[in-house]
């Protein structure tokens, strides 16, 4: 339950950007790496309103939800959704705390694959991500994005996850969307608009 809670949100977490993708060369994929992590270094706190649309084998329709993502650096996590009902999931001090439509509950999160989901997401944000070891990285270019592709390496991830895409407009430093693909096949959407980076976040959204 609590692993398909964490997938869901990280890419929880996926429709696909349908544009000619061409790979990087090596000094392409440097200097986007670089600008990144150099244009991230002194983000503080992440806001975003965002649209998660989830698509199920079993299912004919997709599953559509809409949110709020907070992130204070540096690895404090909040997905808050709101429509078409209300769900928090909060990453912090090494646990997952859950509020189900008023059902609270929290989970160890040190040395599990939640921890190292939050963390990539957490590194999203800071440029961290491109050096994280549990993942590959491969890069992608088109007309309006720079596309960085991640592959798990450990058996136990590669068990839930068999593909993290991460896009960011090419005039911008921030994750714009996120493409998640499970090892099931089932695939996770989520796009981010009225990003705010540094602005003031109050207490209460990170917490239930």
């Amino acid at each position: 339950m609590i692993k398909n809670i964490a997938l869901g949100t990280f890419l929880l977490i996926s429709g696909f950007f349908f544009g000619q993708n061409t790979t990087m060369s090596a000094a392409e994929s440097k200097a986007f790496v670089s600008k990144i992590s150099s244009e991230t270094r002194n983000i503080k706190t992440l806001q975003s309103d965002f649209t998660q649309t989830k698509k199920m084998d079993f299912l004919d329709k997709s599953i559509v939800t809409y949110g709020k993502m907070s992130l204070k650096s540096p690895n404090t996590l909040s997905w808050k959704y709101t429509k078409p009902y209300q769900y928090s999931i909060i990453f912090k001090d090494n646990k997952i705390f859950i509020n189900d439509q008023g059902k609270k509950t929290s989970v160890d999160a040190k040395s599990k694959t939640f921890e190292k989901i939050n963390k990539l997401i957490v590194g999203s944000s800071n440029g961290q991500m491109f050096s994280d070891p549990e993942f590959s990285v491969t890069y992608f270019k088109n007309t309006n994005y720079n596309i960085a592709k991640f592959t798990p390496k450990s058996a136990q991830l590669l068990k839930y996850i068999k593909q993290i895409e991460l896009q960011f407009p090419k005039d911008e430093s921030t994750v714009s969307q996120v493409n998640m693909t499970e090892a099931s096949g089932d695939t996770t959407n989520i796009v981010f608009k009225n990003t705010k980076i540094n602005a003031p976040i109050s207490a209460s959204e990170f917490s239930l």
